[in-house]
């Protein structure tokens, strides 16, 4: 095999659709999923929710509080809710092997429950016997019901359907510190606003690393069938203000980059055989060595640039740290991990497949979260804010449930 090389666009694993025109659709949006660990969704997704007609799901953690969610979507005129808790350590039902002790060593003790609350969303989704949901984090913006449309569109005849953020540009930090660098860095769809249709059979599960989405997606990337919508807006945040985000990010960026070089260096090829290459240490150390000079080369290139002064001399100071943190964590990968985690990764895919055949389907509410072990769940919105306030004491039980 020839040197791996980083690939600066994975454009040409998309199939962009963003232009087609949009024909009726066999079946219309679900739900929508948000994943929140912010005080509360924003307005606009609320308000997304009522203009698509369907439930807005919040899966709540951290700073998000169910309560207080709740209360933001019942005073929204027409707003329907499902609002859970995702408590901290969330005892799955299956443990998957990619969330082990060495792959959470090669992340640097990474923490983030992002691929817990996605899986719920789904198994959600195939017990309550929704057909197409979309997930959309709580930091994006310029969604509109258009966009949607044409996600449901897709879904008719594909797994999922995505959108990319080219502004703010959604990135790893080591990526972000390339395009400070002045290097051509793409950006490509992410689970930020993720359509999926929760019974087609190649329906995969999120892993508990940096790049999950890009995992869960894999095979139609792979076969060059992944519709991209068009691009949306994420809110910018500051890629270099924490050196240990670099840290967290490195082994599923150099994981996910690995295999998506492959998927580009073998079009028309089979995913399992395009996957059988990945089973070699030697690929993936030629991934390391390469990783290591992409680096180098950006820091060469930022330290360059800071010897003529610019006026963002502070940021890109900041990014030399963060690029230093990469290498280091980077240097504590082995080709060996590497293997192991894709083997792990496709062991789990095929275990995630058994246990959403073994849920039940079209069940009420609170069976579904009886099901799911959640135990703190509300259930919301019934029109006009007066209707609210009179059957609240109805669809919010004592014990903070409701009945399907």
């Amino acid at each position: 095999m020839s040197r791996f090389k980083h690939q600066q666009s994975h454009a040409s694993l998309l199939r962009d659709v963003s232009r087609s025109s949009v024909r009726l659709t066999r079946s219309g949006l679900d739900a929508i999923v948000v994943p929140a660990a912010r005080t509360s969704p924003p307005q606009h997704l609320i308000a997304l929710s009522v203009a698509m007609s369907v439930p807005l799901v919040v899966l709540c953690s951290r700073r998000a509080r169910v309560e207080q969610v709740a209360d933001r979507v019942s005073a929204t005129f027409g707003a329907r809710g499902l609002i859970i808790d995702v408590p901290d350590g969330y005892p799955q039902s299956w443990t998957p092997l990619t969330s082990g002790q060495a792959f959470n060593a090669v992340s640097a003790g990474r923490s983030s429950d992002l691929s817990v609350k996605r899986n719920i969303g789904l198994r959600l989704a195939r017990m309550r016997g929704w057909k197409k949901i979309l997930f959309v984090d709580d930091d994006i913006s310029q969604l509109s019901p258009r966009h949607i449309e044409r996600l449901t569109v897709q879904l008719d005849r594909n797994p999922v359907a995505s959108m990319a953020s080219r502004e703010f540009p959604d990135n790893s930090v080591v990526c972000h510190a390339r395009r400070l660098a002045g290097f051509k860095q793409d950006v490509f769809v992410s689970g930020a606003v993720l359509g999926i249709s929760t019974y087609h059979p190649a329906v995969s599960f999120f892993p508990d690393v940096y790049n999950e989405d890009w995992f869960f997606f894999a095979r139609p990337a792979a076969t060059r069938s992944l519709p991209k919508i068009g691009e949306v807006r994420q809110d910018e945040y500051k890629p270099f203000a924490d050196p240990l985000r670099a840290r967290h990010e490195e082994f599923g960026d150099l994981v996910a980059e690995g295999m998506y070089g492959l998927f580009e260096s073998r079009p028309g090829w089979d995913f399992e055989d395009q996957l059988h290459a990945a089973e070699s240490p030697r690929f993936w150390q030629r991934v390391i060595d390469n990783r290591r000079s992409f680096i180098h080369e950006t820091e060469r290139r930022l330290s360059n640039a800071m010897n003529r002064g610019p006026a963002n001399s502070w940021t890109m100071t900041e990014a030399l740290k963060s690029l230093s943190h990469a290498e280091d964590q980077l240097n504590a990968i082995s080709s060996e991990v590497c293997v192991e985690f894709i083997a792990s990764w496709r062991e789990d895919d095929a275990r995630w497949r058994a246990v959403l055949r073994s849920d039940y389907s079209g069940l009420n509410e609170r069976d579904a979260f009886d099901e799911l072990e959640l135990k703190t769940w509300i259930s919301c919105g019934y029109g006009a804010e007066k209707a609210v306030r009179r059957r609240r004491h109805i669809s919010i039980r004592p014990e903070l449930s409701a009945s399907g």
